[in-house]
């Protein structure tokens, strides 16, 4: 048992529904397995399930505990700041899968 710290700069959202109620009602919340530490109070990326930045999201509360099935999980809930442009979406996104992601195949080659 222990906590993982997350990137301060990387909130990646699992869950497509997760990601939609955020970017439609500007509040949202989504579920990690594990005890996990976010950054509360700071502003971060918001990422697609497919790796896309797609937002600045505010995280306002951080919860770790055990459900009543057994397992370690932690809700992040959080505040969309706004939406990226295009532009910024595009270079967020390159400096992710180079900082975080690992390597990819972009353009048929492999970016690192």
């Amino acid at each position: 048992m222990g906590f993982a710290t997350e990137f301060n700069s990387v909130c990646k959202f699992k869950s497509e529904r997760e990601l939609f109620e955020l970017l439609e009602y500007g509040k949202g919340k989504m579920v990690k397995k594990g005890f996990r530490v976010f950054p509360t109070g700071q502003k971060v990326i918001a990422y697609t399930p497919d790796n896309q930045a797609i937002a600045i999201v505010k995280i306002i509360a951080s919860i770790a505990e055990i459900n009543f099935q057994g397992e370690e999980i932690t809700q992040v809930e959080m505040e969309l700041v706004r939406k990226l442009t295009d532009e910024e979406s595009r270079v967020e996104t390159a400096l992710a899968w180079e900082m975080f992601f690992g390597e990819r195949e972009q353009s048929g080659q492999v970016k690192g």
